[in-house]
């Protein structure tokens, strides 16, 4: 994720708007998250930041490509709930 933060923002105030609104989003939309995780601690304690200076239009590209990436590979796992031949659900 690239983004930019406001001077008047601290960035573990950024982090921490984030994350929380983040997990609440996530909640609402997937509520069988909320069983799982029941005490809301949805990401981890830590995180890493990072500034990205001159090569600002590498990174911009290397998260796009990892965008594409990640959505390719989801097609390639999708799992067939029934055979796509027979019509009959998978075993």
């Amino acid at each position: 994720m690239l983004v930019t933060i406001p001077p008047h923002i601290s960035v573990s105030e950024f982090m921490g708007y984030l994350k929380s609104k983040s997990s609440l989003m996530i909640f609402d939309k997937h509520a069988n998250l909320k069983y799982k995780y029941g005490n809301r601690h949805f990401w981890c304690r830590g995180y890493y930041v990072d500034t990205v200076g001159k090569y600002e239009t590498a990174i911009r590209q290397y998260i796009r490509n990892q965008l594409q990436e990640d959505i390719s590979n989801d097609q390639i796992s999708m799992k067939e709930l029934f055979d796509p031949f027979t019509g009959e659900p998978e075993k």
